[in-house]
């Protein structure tokens, strides 16, 4: 009988394979990550009164989430 790890450091140590689930505890912390998370900018909440102005509002968030990268960009249409 043998044993397959999910999870494993390769000899030398400079890849390790994580298979299963990686869970980080409260109060734990990672480093050594790069920061290429950017949060988009701040979005007021609506004070919208008609739809017309809400689908503005949510246009603006639309816009601000594209920009920051955490939503594709449009497609160019012809």
């Amino acid at each position: 009988m043998s044993y397959n790890a999910k999870n494993y450091t390769e000899q030398g140590g400079e890849k390790t394979v994580i298979g299963g689930t990686l869970e980080i505890l409260e109060g734990a912390s990672v480093t050594g990550l790069p920061s290429s998370f950017t949060p988009a900018a701040n979005q007021a909440d609506s004070t919208a009164t008609t739809i017309a102005l809400l689908k503005d509002d949510f246009n603006a968030l639309l816009a601000k989430l594209k920009t920051a990268g955490l939503m594709e960009a449009d497609t160019e249409t012809e």
